[in-house]
């Protein structure tokens, strides 16, 4: 890591300032340093670095990092369709291999313990590449493998991947009838009970489990058992009185009615799951802006005989496509998602908090690009809410099916930084932004991410979802974010913004900390809901803020950063507690900012971190994964986080809190 040279605590806190970033860094050269000079000149080059990526067009995408079983499953994908090709192989095995942890195994974030489903998709990958089980990085991962059990104890999406080549039996998997499809919306286990990632690839699943496909499979995979001749040693059902007894009974229930299953009826629900697939294909053929659930509805379509040139598989295997990155080195990425939206708002928000003026030729153009991508029709969500009008944004380039909630709000926080030409066309967005966010509250008072009330307690309990939230409760993250829009937009007395107050304090736990769903973990949510607190009118005061300034306070680093390792996920010892990186530290020093802090000593170290550890080109080094998809299951690194969270801390920092009499930002009108 290069460090920059400028060096100052920035202890003397100036009165909060209007000025721009070039103001924030002219020095007479030969004269004293004024306060915040290295915080001021970290500003100059993250903003001179962010402005630099941005797309003509007016958005800004950042990589979005994951781990390698979105390139194993993308190989498996072009083997089983016949499709794949020595040029993709070779760069995806590329990627593959410079992964591998010197235990011979995969994790699934940075620096974290080798995970079994994910090793075994790998070296399956790498068999397909031609990595002879002889290599000593192959032998030493199936070693591996087997001491853990082999694949019998892998994840059931990994198993049915290798049931498609006769590596694995379809009998031997949980059952998934296609007959799900006609579940009322009353019923336990309908599709609309599942959080719409879950939904979007169990529908297409129900197809490929009733098809039970096997195409030849090109080797043995024999020496990923820990008896090949008993490849799925029996086991003991969970007692009948718990509820994983009972749904693996149900389970068992479900495999004897395949076998009795009214042909026509089976028929008909595959065609019924095959036209809903179909209707939710996006304009730029992915499904749902995400690759699993594209993954699984070409599978599952291309079994019900569309054949690879028909439109709706050929858009969709070119939007697969799109999902990949290509490296300098000639390796081959696939990213889970794309994250333009939501990078986009953020990047809007940073540089408007850093001093960029509101009606700089950047953020006008990345305002026009945001308006353009609100949503205007119904989507999914529209089946609990068919009368609330649309007027949300989507994660992704083309999601129009699956709006979400934080980005909606987000949103509507960056176009009311941004001085557009055309006053009332942002208003107008923003008007529908807002109204459609109300809507979408939960009866607990609090917000999820796409759906709501999304929080039946059966379908977590299927055998067959063992891996990761197949549900969208709400969460403290996101509700943060919408209460504090909402605030922001003299909101703050409308009963719904109250309860919405309301439920954020009643979760806030006994450490003075929230829970992170949408980002690691403790540091995010925390650094979620104190902004939103405080700009509700809780004052700084409050019992409720001055805890969570006190755990913030209490689980910085000596660096002077906050880092949290997703280990905290599963271990208590781990929360609040890993390797600093820039975002975290971003996030908890905006939690101390709006909590009145700026000129204690928790601020003043956290921003040194910020400026001393600022690479020469202006961004931070952060190997670490902060996002999370899945909390421990589906980890993310937003390669955009480590600049648009510090740059926004820093800008607050000097510039003030915005939207308030003391800030330097003012809403754009």
């Amino acid at each position: 890591m290069t460090a920059t040279t400028d060096e100052s605590s920035g202890a003397t806190a100036p009165q909060p300032t209007s000025a721009t970033t070039a103001q924030l860094t002219d020095t007479t050269p030969g004269a004293a340093a004024p306060p915040h000079t290295a915080a001021g000149r970290a500003i100059q080059r993250a903003t001179d670095f962010l402005l630099a990526r941005q797309d003509d067009r007016g958005w800004w995408k950042g990589d979005l990092d994951t781990n390698v079983t979105m390139d194993a499953e993308d190989l498996l994908l072009r083997q089983f369709l016949g499709i794949r090709d020595q040029a993709t192989t070779e760069a995806a095995a590329l990627f593959i291999r410079g992964e591998q942890r010197e235990d011979g195994t995969w994790a699934t974030f940075y620096g974290g313990p080798g995970e079994l489903s994910t090793t075994i998709e790998a070296y399956v990958a790498l068999r397909l590449a031609g990595d002879s089980p002889d290599d000593a990085h192959m032998a030493k991962a199936s070693a591996w493998i087997r001491e853990r059990g082999g694949i019998a104890e892998s994840r059931v999406f990994t198993r049915i991947w290798l049931a498609l080549f006769g590596w694995w039996k379809w009998d031997d998997l949980p059952e998934l009838p296609p007959e799900l499809i006609y579940f009322p919306k009353w019923m336990p286990l309908n599709i609309y009970d599942f959080g719409c990632w879950a939904r979007q690839t169990i529908v297409p699943l129900t197809v490929v489990s009733a098809k039970r496909p096997v195409r030849p499979a090109p080797f043995p995979l024999d020496e990923l058992h820990t008896d090949a001749s008993d490849p799925n040693p029996a086991k003991p059902l969970a007692p009948v009185a718990s509820w994983d007894g009972a749904f693996q009974r149900l389970d068992k229930v479900m495999h004897g009615y395949r076998k009795v299953a009214l042909r026509r009826l089976r028929k008909a629900a595959t065609n019924s799951a095959a036209r809903w697939i179909v209707e939710r294909q996006e304009n730029d053929g992915c499904w749902g802006g995400i690759q699993p659930p594209a993954v699984y509805s070409v599978i599952a379509l291309h079994l019900l005989g569309y054949d690879l040139e028909h439109p709706v598989l050929k858009a969709g295997l070119a939007s697969l496509d799109r999902f990949a990155v290509w490296r300098e080195d000639g390796a081959r990425m696939i990213e889970a998602c794309q994250s333009p939206v939501w990078d986009t708002c953020l990047a809007t928000i940073a540089l408007a908090d850093a001093g960029l003026p509101a009606d700089h030729p950047a953020l006008v153009r990345a305002a026009e690009w945001m308006i353009a991508e609100q949503i205007d029709r119904p989507g999914d969500w529209s089946v609990r809410k068919p009368q609330l009008e649309p007027g949300g944004w989507a994660f992704e380039f083309d999601n129009d099916n699956y709006p979400d909630i934080d980005d909606t709000a987000e949103v509507v926080l960056a176009l009311r930084r941004v001085k557009h030409p055309d006053k009332a066309r942002v208003e107008r967005a923003i008007e529908r932004g807002v109204r459609w966010n109300l809507g979408m509250q939960s009866k607990n008072g609090a917000w999820a991410a796409f759906d709501v009330d999304n929080t039946s307690p059966f379908p977590n309990r299927l055998p067959f979802c063992d891996f990761g939230e197949v549900i969208d409760p709400p969460s403290a993250d996101v509700t943060g974010h919408v209460v504090e829009m909402l605030a922001i937009e003299g909101h703050t007395r409308d009963p719904r913004t109250r309860r919405g107050i309301e439920w954020l304090l009643a979760e806030q736990e006994d450490s003075g900390a929230w829970f992170g769903r949408w980002g690691v973990n403790y540091v995010y949510g925390t650094g979620s809901v104190v902004p939103a607190l405080t700009a509700a009118g809780l004052p700084a005061s409050h019992p409720a803020i001055r805890r969570a300034v006190s755990w913030l306070e209490s689980v910085q680093n000596e660096d002077g950063g906050w880092g949290e390792d997703l280990r905290s996920y599963r271990y208590e010892d781990w929360k609040g507690h890993g390797a600093s990186t820039a975002s975290q530290t971003g996030w908890a020093l905006l939690a101390l900012l709006a909590a009145g802090e700026r000129e204690s000593k928790a601020v003043e170290r956290g921003v040194t971190y910020l400026a001393e550890t600022q690479t020469e080109d202006g961004t931070w080094d952060e190997p670490y994964f902060t996002g999370t998809g899945f909390p421990w299951d589906f980890s993310i690194n937003y390669h955009l986080y480590r600049q648009v969270f510090p740059l926004t801390a820093l800008g607050r920092y000097v510039n003030g809190e915005p939207f308030s009499d003391k800030g330097a930002a003012t809403k754009g009108s």
